[in-house]
C-alpha cells in the first residue's frame, strides 16, 4: 500500500474510532473574504481630528486567532441574526461576545490595530491584581504624577498614602493616570514602571492578545502602542473572571481621604468624592461595568459589559466618535442585539483560552509571546481540546503502523531469500566448482573474522558494517 494512501486509510479509521471528522468548510458558510464593509455612521456635525498613526503591516495567517472569520477587516455577522445591527455605530473596529462561553457574536474588523486610549488601563488592573493586596499603603512619588498635562488624574499627591484599594478604584472610575503609573512602578519592582510594562505585555502574551503591544501603563498615545477590539474581548473577559475586578468596576462613587504629606513646606489636602465616569452603569439595565477611553489618536474608545437572564455579554469598541451618539449609547444597541440572538446563533468567533490555545502561527506576532505560558481558561476548567486530542491520536497511530509495516516487510524478504536458496541447490557434475564452505556472520574460514580498525562492536555484540554515530541532542531523530 503507498504511504499517502496508508496515512488516508489510517487517518480516516482512528477519526471515526475517535468520533472525530475531517472536512473543508462547510457549504455556504461565510469566509472573511466574503464579509461586507463594516457600517460606520458619519459623524454629525463632522469631527476634526488629527491623523492616525500607521499601525505596522502584519502578515496575514492561515489562522487568524479566534477562527477564519476573525481574520476579516469588514462587517461579521452570524446567518441567522434576527435584525439589522444599530444605525448608530460609529466605531471603526468591534467585537461582541459571551463573557462566559467566549463566543464571539457579531464582529467588525476585530484584528484591526488601533491605539487603545484609557481602556488599556483593563490590562493595568489585570497584571496588577494578582500582585498586589487592596490594604497595602503606597507613598505616592513625584514620577507617579509625571504624564500629560490636562488628562485624566485622580488627584494624588505627591508624599500621600493611599490604600491600593483606594488607587484601584482612581484607575477604575475616574481612569485616573496618576494611578496607572503608581501601579505600573509598584507591579515592575526594581526596575520600576519599565518593569510594569514588561509585565503588561507578559500577561497580554499569556492571554493569546498578539495584537496588544503597552508603551504606557494609562494608555496615554506612545509610539508602537495598539491593540485590537479582539484583544480587548479576551482582556476583559479575563478581568471579569475575577470577584474583585467586578467589584471595582462596578462602583459607582468612592471617596479620597485627605492627605498631609510629609514635605515642606506642610501642607493639607482636603478629602473627596469620584464618581464613575461609564455611563452605562447608571443607564443600561444589568450594566456590570467596563471602561472608557479617549486620546487625540485613538479617538474615542469603550468596553462595556451587561447581563441579562442568566447570559453575560461584552463590547469592545475602537477609533470611534460621539456622534450620531455617545459610544457607550453605541454600545448599548449592540448589547441589546445580542442578547435578542437566539439561543442557536452559530457563533461567527471564538476568544481563545490563552496563548497555548491560539494557532502556532499566530504566536509570534507578539514579541512576548515566545516567554508567555499557558493560563487557565477564564472562568472555565476546560482540558485539551479534540483537536489536539484527534492530532495526537492519529500521530502516534501512523507511527506504530508505519513501524508494523516496516518490520513485516524486513520478515518477509527474508523469509522469501530463504525460500529461494531452498528451492536452487547448488549444482553438481564435471567441471562445476565445489559448493564453499558457508561462513558464520562474523566467523571466517578459520576463525573469528578481525574486526576492521576504527569499527565499534554492533549494538547485538557483533561488527556493524558501518559505524555507530552518537545522536545529536538537538538534530533529526
Amino acid at each position: 500500500m503507498r504511504p499517502v494512501r496508508l496515512a488516508a486509510a489510517v487517518l480516516t479509521l482512528v477519526c471515526a474510532v475517535s468520533g472525530l471528522t475531517v472536512t473543508g468548510p462547510a457549504a455556504g458558510t461565510a469566509t472573511a473574504a466574503d464579509d461586507p464593509r463594516c457600517p460606520i455612521a458619519k459623524a454629525s456635525p463632522p469631527v476634526t481630528a488629527p491623523p492616525r498613526p500607521t499601525p505596522p503591516t502584519t502578515e496575514d495567517t492561515e489562522d487568524p486567532v479566534g477562527g477564519e472569520r476573525m481574520g476579516s477587516d469588514g462587517l461579521v455577522l452570524p446567518g441567522n441574526s434576527p435584525a439589522a445591527l444599530p444605525k448608530s455605530l460609529n466605531a471603526h473596529a468591534w467585537v461582541l461576545a459571551d463573557l462566559d462561553s467566549g463566543e464571539v457574536l457579531a464582529a467588525c474588523a476585530p484584528h484591526a490595530l488601533h491605539a487603545p486610549a484609557s481602556t488599556l488601563k483593563l490590562l493595568t488592573a489585570l497584571t496588577a491584581l494578582p500582585r498586589v493586596k487592596p490594604d497595602q499603603v503606597v507613598t505616592v512619588t513625584a514620577g507617579d504624577l509625571a504624564f500629560e498635562s490636562g488628562s485624566s488624574a485622580v488627584g494624588l499627591v505627591e508624599g500621600g498614602r493611599y490604600r491600593l484599594e483606594t488607587v484601584l478604584l482612581g484607575l477604575m472610575l475616574v481612569s485616573g493616570n496618576d494611578a496607572a503609573n503608581v501601579l505600573a512602578r509598584l507591579i515592575g519592582g526594581d526596575s520600576g514602571v519599565k518593569g510594569g510594562l514588561a509585565a503588561m505585555n507578559a500577561t497580554a502574551a499569556k492571554l493569546g492578545a498578539n495584537d496588544t503591544h503597552a508603551v504606557t501603563p494609562s494608555g496615554l498615545d506612545g509610539p508602537g502602542q495598539w491593540t485590537s477590539a479582539y484583544d480587548l474581548a479576551l482582556i476583559a473577559r479575563a478581568d471579569f473572571a475575577r470577584a474583585d475586578f467586578r467589584k471595582y468596576t462596578a462602583t459607582k462613587s468612592a471617596q479620597i481621604p485627605p492627605q498631609q504629606p510629609n514635605v515642606q513646606p506642610p501642607r493639607k489636602y482636603a478629602g473627596f468624592q469620584i464618581q464613575n465616569d461609564n455611563k452605562l452603569l447608571y443607564n443600561y439595565p444589568g450594566a456590570i461595568g467596563g471602561k472608557t477611553g479617549f486620546t487625540d489618536q485613538a479617538r474615542h474608545t469603550f468596553v462595556g459589559a451587561a447581563t441579562r437572564n442568566g447570559r453575560r455579554l461584552v463590547v469592545t469598541m475602537l477609533d470611534g466618535e460621539h456622534r450620531p451618539e455617545p459610544l457607550w449609547k453605541q454600545a448599548a444597541g449592540l448589547l441589546d442585539w445580542g442578547f435578542a440572538l437566539p439561543a442557536a446563533a452559530e457563533p461567527v468567533g471564538r476568544l481563545v483560552n490563552g496563548a497555548n490555545d491560539a494557532p502556532a502561527a499566530e504566536r509570534t506576532r507578539n514579541p512576548d509571546a515566545a516567554r508567555a505560558d499557558a493560563v487557565p481558561p477564564a472562568g472555565t476548567e476546560e482540558g485539551p481540546s479534540a483537536y489536539f486530542v484527534g492530532a495526537g491520536v492519529v500521530g502516534v497511530s501512523l507511527l506504530v503502523v508505519g513501524v508494523g509495516l516496516l518490520r513485516a516487510r524486513q520478515v518477509r524478504a527474508r523469509s522469501a531469500r530463504r525460500r529461494r536458496s531452498a528451492r536452487l541447490p547448488h549444482p553438481v557434475g564435471p567441471g562445476t566448482p565445489p559448493r564453499p564452505p558457508r561462513r558464520e556472520p562474523d566467523r571466517g574460514p578459520s576463525g573469528p573474522r578481525p574486526r576492521p580498525a576504527g569499527r565499534p562492536p554492533h549494538r547485538y555484540g557483533g561488527s556493524s558494517s558501518r559505524p555507530n554515530r552518537p545522536r545529536q541532542p538537538d538534530g533529526p531523530r
